[in-house]
C-alpha cells in the first residue's frame, strides 16, 4: 500500500487545524479486481461534529453483479474519503497528537474520486472550496462525490467550484444513520454528472442497499431534505404518543409493540421506541443534525411557498431540545422537550 502522511496544516482555520485529520491512504486498486474481492472500507459513519477533517481511504472492493452498467476497466483506481465519524474521530485525534495533518486538497490530488461526508453546509463548503480545499486538488478526469446533507444552493456552489477545474461532480446525500451505515444499507439520492454516477455505482452498492439518480444537481439535496423533514415530524408525533399513553395509564412499551405491528409501522419506531421508554438516546443520528435538516427543509418549502405547519411545529421542539443540551444525543431525545412542557 502506498501511503502519504502530511504534517502541514497550512491554510486551515484555527478550529479546522486543531481538528484536522492527518493521513491519506490511497493505494492503487487493480482495475480488474473489484468483483469478488473483500472491501476494507465497508461502513460509512455519520459525519462528525468536526469543523474539518480529511481522510482518504481506498482498497480492493467488491460489487454486486448488478451494481453498475459501467465496464470494470472504467472503475476509478483510487478513492478518497473526506469526513470522519464516530469511530474515526478518536483515531484522528491520536494522529493529531503525534503531529500529523493533511489537507483536502492533498487527498483530492492523490485520488481519482473523492467522497465527502460532512456535518453541515458550512463544513461541506469549507472542505470543498476553502483554501487548500478539495477543489484545489481536482483536475479533468477526477470526480467529487458529496454525500453530505446540505441545501440545494450549497450543493450547486460546490458543484461550480469542482466543475470549474474540469472534474466531474455528483451530489449523493444518504438516507440512513449509524446502523444502516455499518451494515451497508444506506440509500443514496444522487444528482449531477451521470458519467460519474455510473463510475462510482459499484462503491455506492457496497455502502448502500439502493441508489436513485435524480437528474440535475440540487434534486438529490431536495429529496434528502424532504425525507428528513418527514422523519423528524414522525419522531415528534411518536414522542407525543408515548407520553400520552403513559399519562392515561397505558404501558408505552405495549404501544411500541402495537405501532410496530400495524399500518403505521416503521423501523424507526421499533428500533428507537424501547430506549425512548427508558429515557435513553444512544446516538445514531444527532439531534442537532436533525434540527439542521428541518431548518433547511423549511427553507426549501419557503422558496416555493409551500405550507409546512406540522414540520414547523416539530422544528420548534427540536430547537427546545437543543436548548436543553441534547444536541449530541440521538434525535429521539426530542421527547425530552415534550416532557419539560408537562
Amino acid at each position: 500500500m502506498n501511503a502519504w502522511v502530511h504534517r502541514s496544516g497550512r491554510g486551515l482555520s484555527s478550529a479546522a487545524m486543531a481538528m484536522a485529520m492527518c493521513s491519506a491512504f490511497c493505494p492503487r486498486v487493480p482495475r480488474r479486481s473489484f468483483l469478488g474481492a473483500t472491501p476494507a472500507l465497508h461502513s460509512i459513519p455519520p459525519a462528525s461534529p468536526l469543523r474539518l477533517s480529511a481522510r482518504a481511504l481506498s482498497s480492493p472492493a467488491r460489487a454486486s453483479s448488478s451494481a453498475s452498467s459501467s465496464p470494470a476497466n472504467e472503475l476509478p483506481g483510487r478513492i478518497g474519503f473526506l469526513g470522519l465519524g464516530i469511530m474515526g474521530t478518536p483515531m484522528a485525534q491520536n494522529l493529531i497528537k503525534a503531529g500529523y495533518k493533511s489537507s483536502p486538497e492533498e487527498v483530492a490530488a492523490a485520488c481519482d474520486v473523492t467522497i465527502a461526508m460532512l456535518a453541515d453546509p458550512e463544513s461541506a463548503v469549507d472542505v470543498a472550496c476553502g483554501k487548500h480545499g478539495a477543489a484545489n486538488g481536482m483536475s479533468p478526469g477526477k470526480g467529487y462525490v458529496d454525500v453530505s446533507t446540505v441545501d440545494g444552493a450549497t450543493s450547486k456552489l460546490i458543484c461550480g467550484h469542482i466543475k470549474g477545474t474540469g472534474a466531474l461532480f455528483l451530489e449523493a446525500p444518504v438516507s440512513g444513520s449509524k446502523k444502516p451505515a455499518e451494515d451497508g444499507q444506506l440509500i443514496f439520492l444522487t444528482a449531477g454528472d451521470k458519467a460519474l454516477y455510473e463510475m462510482v455505482a459499484p462503491f455506492l452498492d457496497i455502502m448502500g442497499k439502493s441508489k436513485f439518480y435524480l437528474g440535475d444537481v440540487g434534486n438529490g439535496a431536495a429529496m434528502k431534505l424532504v425525507v428528513n423533514m418527514i422523519m423528524g415530524s414522525m419522531m415528534a408525533s411518536f414522542s407525543e404518543g408515548l407520553l400520552l399513553s403513559e399519562k392515561v395509564g397505558l404501558d408505552p412499551k405495549v404501544l411500541v409493540e402495537v405501532v410496530s405491528q400495524g399500518a403505521i409501522s416503521a423501523p424507526m419506531y421499533s428500533v428507537k421506541g424501547p430506549s425512548m421508554v427508558q429515557s435513553q438516546y444512544p446516538t445514531a443520528f444527532p439531534l442537532k443534525h436533525q434540527q439542521k435538516d428541518m431548518r433547511l427543509a423549511l427553507g426549501l418549502a419557503e422558496s416555493v411557498s409551500q405550507s409546512t405547519p406540522i414540520a414547523a411545529a416539530a422544528n420548534e421542539l427540536y430547537k427546545v431540545a437543543k436548548s436543553y443540551g441534547l444536541s449530541d444525543q440521538d434525535f429521539s431525545a426530542v421527547i425530552e422537550a415534550l416532557k419539560a412542557k408537562q
